[in-house]
């Protein structure tokens, strides 16, 4: 993959005085958006990709100029308050979970953007002066616009939503999931899903047992593939569509199964998905008598994978470098939880192991 690509951001920051409108609010109540400002955030968002902001500002005042605006709905988590800067992008990756190397950071003062360049080096800052050529930069073009990319804000203000109630929530944590209504769904990948597939293996990092992009024409040519399988999953309950959130893919040589990619989108990562498609694929391999393999490659961030492989029985047969084979003897597999529906490519319900 193009490696500029690769790196696309996922979420930009934007400082408010003198960066999104003229002016210092605290000064003078009646500041101005800055020229093509209100075009750039409906650019960025209909790309997917999430804004928040970082200001040094009163928060009942600058909310009530935003909404004024007609902009405070595209800024999640914002952080208005007297801390640093660093400070409040941290806790806008962690609210949004999110990799610190995926965030853009817009201001005009040198002194905030060299504090957060020093403090935190992954993330991209930009001087204000130059935001006519934001949505020019490669950072900030996804190589496709998906339905889902479209759609991320909203997707995300559900799940602020659902952590509102979950928070209010007084019961045990499995008797809150439980009235989700949540609808698991596992497919045969389609060619209407690639672009998608395609973005799932350039966001994902955390949750990705390889971290190996694939680019549309892999995928494609994959999915056409009789040795392989490709399989992509999404997730539905009472307050909205997740999206398309999880991708595998299956070489199926005889007598031998080998995943060579899972991954899940950490948007779900407290929702008990995390081994649904797992589950799925050891079921199969165990139906059509064959031994079940997986590739695992460690990266920075992927540890919580290989937990989860080792608690559904794999044991590594082979190492290389960073490349770990692991195999499972297809006697640990979960029933799905009580509180998930699961929708399969052959039953059009849950599979028993």
């Amino acid at each position: 993959m193009d490696e500029e690509r690769a790196k696309t951001i996922k979420c930009v920051v934007w400082d408010l005085d003198n960066t999104l409108w003229r002016g210092v609010l605290l000064e003078d109540e009646n500041v101005a958006l800055r020229p093509n400002i209100k075009d750039i955030v409906l650019t960025l968002d209909r790309r997917g990709i999430l804004q928040s902001v970082a200001s040094k500002n009163v928060p009942e005042a600058a909310m009530r100029k935003l909404e004024e605006l007609g902009l405070e709905q595209y800024f999640l988590h914002p952080q208005l308050n007297w801390s640093s800067k660093v400070q409040s992008i941290e806790l806008i990756a962690e609210a949004l979970n999110i990799g610190i190397d995926t965030i853009g950071f817009i201001d005009d003062d040198p002194y905030e953007r060299s504090e957060v360049s020093f403090s935190l080096p992954a993330v991209r800052c930009f001087d204000a002066a130059d935001i006519d050529g934001l949505l020019d930069m490669p950072a900030m073009n996804p190589r496709f616009i998906t339905e889902d990319s479209a759609r991320r804000r909203l997707m995300y203000l559900s799940d602020v939503k659902r952590q509102q109630v979950e928070e209010s929530f007084a019961g045990p944590k499995e008797e809150f999931l439980a009235t989700l209504g949540m609808v698991f769904t596992i497919a045969r990948a389609r060619e209407e899903d690639l672009r998608r597939a395609e973005e799932l293996t350039l966001r994902t990092n955390q949750l990705n047992t390889t971290g190996i992009t694939y680019s549309y024409d892999q995928l494609r040519e994959l999915m056409d593939s009789d040795r392989h399988e490709l399989l992509i999953a999404s997730l539905t309950d009472g307050y909205g569509d997740y999206g398309k959130i999880g991708l595998t893919l299956v070489q199926r040589d005889p007598g031998v199964w080998t995943i060579q990619l899972l991954l899940m989108s950490c948007r779900v990562m407290s929702r008990g998905c995390g081994s649904l498609l797992l589950n799925y694929v050891m079921a199969e391999a165990k139906h059509a008598g064959v031994k079940l393999r997986s590739e695992f490659v460690e990266t920075d961030r992927n540890r919580m994978m290989f937990v989860t492989y080792r608690f559904a029985g794999f044991r590594e047969v082979e190492r290389d470098s960073r490349r770990i084979c692991l195999e499972s003897d297809l006697e640990r597999i979960l029933e799905p939880p009580h509180y998930m529906r699961i929708i399969t490519p052959e039953s059009g319900e849950a599979c028993a192991p």
